[in-house]
């Protein structure tokens, strides 16, 4: 009998002890970070895909029709201005440029022969006018031949790299074929399509008085070790895309960069005075962004915003908040419009701060 009596009380004492347990859970109340907007002057980097160009890239080509006789270079090769390159076989036009002289001197024979008859009245004035014009003539023909015999030379126009040959010796060339290209890697062009709105917002900046600088990202995911200087914007829109090109010059000491490359142009875009939130404070109904505004009563109001731009772990906001409201920093899956939470107010400065952490 004492031992059921004993039983029955600690039995009734772990009830009342598991109550107080529930009761104190019950009372228990969950406590959200809250803060304020920030408004300050920031910046941000975009990328744009780009395009890698040679400052000078042209095709070498056969000016005059033959056989290739030599090839003095080899592709991928550096070379100089003025360095011989390809040499066309000259037979023929050297035989032409000899004949060309000789009809010249025969020229110059008839004129000083007419020229002694005219002097003595024997031949008119016309007859020696056309001798000097047949001397003209044959020297023009001189002229003309040294030309196409020079033309059997090929020679570098400028420093760059040759490219892939097109042709090998021996090859019967014809007038205009291809035989490679060279390209002039000293500086590099690089072009990148800008949007409409960021070309307004870019042009109608106060930076943007002077060339802009800008970095280059390689395709390898590595920061090119150059910056370049936006120059050049086209002039007119592609009517299909709604994009303006852009180009950026930047030197390339170490022939890193080659034509044809790609990579992402990186531009800084300045941002003055504007409204600044943790990306954690947001979330997305369909194709809209909102966040909580809790209220002086500490009810939390669902409010649509407008991201004007994107940093790492923040938003850039545009319109729907201000520096003076107070914004539900986490636990935004815990809560609902118009509920009423117990809140606790973190400084935006520490939020910056702590990004990471909050982000985490």
């Amino acid at each position: 009998m004492k031992k059921t009596i004993v039983f029955a009380s600690i039995f009734v004492f772990l009830f009342f002890a598991s109550c107080e347990t529930k009761k104190e859970e019950k009372h228990e109340v969950t406590t959200f970070l809250i803060t304020n907007p920030i408004k300050k002057d920031t910046s941000i980097t975009k990328d744009y895909v780009s395009q890698i160009h040679s400052i000078r890239h042209i095709e070498l080509r056969a000016l005059e029709r033959g056989y290739l006789k030599n090839i003095s270079v080899d592709e991928g090769q550096h070379v100089k201005k003025g360095q011989q390159m390809f040499q066309i076989m000259p037979n023929i036009y050297q035989a032409e440029l000899q004949k060309a002289k000789a009809e010249s001197k025969a020229a110059e024979i008839e004129l000083r022969n007419t020229k002694l008859l005219a002097d003595g009245n024997v031949v008119s004035p016309n007859e020696l006018a056309m001798a000097k014009a047949n001397l003209d003539k044959a020297n023009a023909e001189v002229s003309l031949a040294q030309t196409h015999l020079g033309f059997t030379s090929i020679k570098a126009p400028f420093d760059g790299i040759m490219n892939h040959l097109e042709v090998r010796e021996g090859s019967l060339l014809d007038e205009g074929e291809l035989l490679t290209t060279l390209s002039d890697n000293s500086k590099m062009w690089v072009y990148f399509n800008v949007p409409e709105a960021e070309y307004l917002d870019y042009i109608m900046s106060e930076s943007q008085k002077g060339n802009k600088e800008v970095g280059l990202l390689m395709a390898n995911n590595k920061h090119f070790n150059q910056k370049g200087i936006v120059e050049i914007i086209e002039g007119e829109f592609n009517s299909e895309t709604g994009n303006i090109a852009f180009r950026a010059t930047f030197p390339n000491p170490d022939g890193i960069l080659r034509h044809g490359e790609t990579g992402s142009i990186l531009m800084t875009v300045p941002y003055k005075d504007v409204i600044i939130i943790p990306q954690k404070a947001t979330f997305e109904v369909l194709d809209k962004t909102y966040v909580f505004v809790v209220d002086k009563e500490h009810v939390v109001h669902q409010k649509e915003i407008t991201i004007g731009a994107e940093l790492p772990h923040l938003f850039i906001v545009d319109k729907g908040l201000s520096e003076s409201d107070t914004i539900l920093l986490e636990g935004i899956r815990m809560v609902k419009d118009k509920d009423k939470i117990h809140t606790e107010m973190v400084d935006a400065t520490s939020v910056l701060a702590n990004l990471a952490l909050y982000a985490e």
